[in-house]
């Protein structure tokens, strides 16, 4: 008997019973689909943080206070680049705040090579914005230096930023984010007109390109403007909320860190592991964010794995099931001289086919169901899961019927043909 006649029994015995092969089916379909979506919302779900991170920039370290209190209106720590970790809270006694002084040491080459530029930042807390009838409470005001917008990797898509001349001479002009201008102008152009920022005129030079949501937080409600001129007028002269340093380059940031270390703990007095101020590595986070989304996927696959086993375990009972109904069958076949082997291979292409079909069935609605967003999650599709998945199908469906197709090719004709 050739592959050829073996498939076509195969067939028909499949197709003998089509609601239970379509079940039997059904189990491998639902399996090979929960892991490629799985980890397809994990692959998703990793980029979409690793995008986050870089666009807060690669090779950037993000400097705040260690605690929060004392210094002046620019003291709080923004919602912008920085944020948690880095090093642990010290005794309020030895706390100092960050100040411009510390920003002007760090740019210093000698002490601090691997540093590009440094960007002293304050953030105004509660400005709203108007213009004409329309008004808009802007979730961060940022005063800093024109180096932010590279190191935080915030380019203009419109216009163009402010230059070291505003700041020397504190120009009260302004780089607005997306959501800013939407609320504010509408479709009329900004470029060149003027705000009200809590009763100050600030002049629109640019608008910052679309940098969409990061968590609970629009990244495009953001107005930026010269240091001098956010402290003249909102903050305050007070200690700054952060210092964003970039570093020459991403290889150098490690290094960076290093420096700015050295430097601030020198500056601080700082004489033990528990500085008064905190660094945010944006590299190192990168790093441990994909360490931790990778297992999350891996963890994901393996949940849906189960249910590829399950149903294999659904094909083993019911190819028993069918050598059980088939016996006489069975019998009368070998008995006219049907090979072992034809007998093996007749049962074990149904299982084979029954997962192949799921497999292959599988991986159509997972690729469907990829098109949709999950939770806020756009899924990733993974090529490696669907070969993976596919190919795991295939192997149950040989696993799992071989022990079935074994018991039907090792019946004896005689008890074969008794059998009622």
């Amino acid at each position: 008997m050739n592959q050829i006649e073996i498939l076509r029994f195969a067939l028909r015995g499949l197709l003998a019973n089509k609601m239970r092969s379509a079940l039997t089916t059904l189990g491998i379909l639902i399996g090979v689909a929960a892991v490629i979506m799985l980890v397809a919302v994990g692959e998703g779900s990793s980029q979409s943080i690793q995008q986050n991170i870089q666009r807060l920039g690669a090779n950037t370290l993000t400097i705040s206070p260690s605690f929060s209190g004392g210094g002046g209106g620019g003291g709080g720590a923004m919602r912008g680049p920085g944020g948690g970790g880095g090093a642990n809270t010290g005794p309020r006694t030895q706390a100092r705040q960050l100040s411009l002084a510390d920003a002007k040491a760090l740019t210093d080459k000698t002490l601090a090579p691997s540093v590009k530029s440094v960007s002293p930042v304050v953030n105004a807390s509660s400005s709203t914005a108007t213009y004409g009838a329309a008004s808009h409470s802007v979730a961060q005001f940022v005063g800093t230096y024109p180096s932010y917008f590279e190191a935080v990797n915030k380019p203009v898509a419109k216009g163009t930023y402010f230059f070291n001349d505003d700041v020397l001479a504190a120009r009260k002009v302004v780089v607005l984010g997306q959501t800013v201008v939407e609320e504010l102008f509408g479709a009329v152009d900004p470029i060149g007109k003027q705000i009200s920022v809590s009763g100050v005129p600030f002049t629109v030079v640019g608008v910052l390109k679309e940098a969409g949501s990061t968590g609970m937080q629009d990244a495009d409600d953001i107005a930026i403007a010269p240091l001098p001129a956010v402290q003249q007028s909102l903050s305050g002269f007070g200690s700054l909320g952060q210092i964003v340093v970039q570093a020459t380059g991403a290889g150098t940031t490690t290094s960076a860190q290093a420096e700015v270390t050295a430097i601030l703990n020198q500056r601080h007095g700082i004489t033990n592991n528990n500085p008064d101020y905190r660094v945010l590595n944006q590299a190192t986070l990168q790093e441990t964010v994909s360490e931790a989304t990778g297992t999350f996927t891996v963890l994901l696959g393996a949940v849906a794995a189960i249910s590829l086993l399950v149903g294999g375990i659904g094909i083993t009972n019911i190819m028993l099931v069918t050598v059980t109904e088939r016996t006489r069958e069975i019998g009368i076949r070998k008995a006219i001289g049907a090979p072992r082997s034809a007998i093996l291979g007749q049962f074990l292409m149904e299982a084979t086919l029954l997962s192949l079909v799921g497999g292959l069935s599988g991986v159509l609605v997972a690729f469907v169901g990829t098109r949709f967003t999950i939770a806020g999650i756009e899924p990733v599709l993974v090529p490696s899961s669907v070969v993976l998945a596919l190919g795991v199908s295939l192997g149950i469906g040989l696993f799992f019927g071989s022990y079935p197709a074994n018991r039907a090719a090792k019946l004896r004709p005689i008890q074969a043909l008794r059998h009622e």
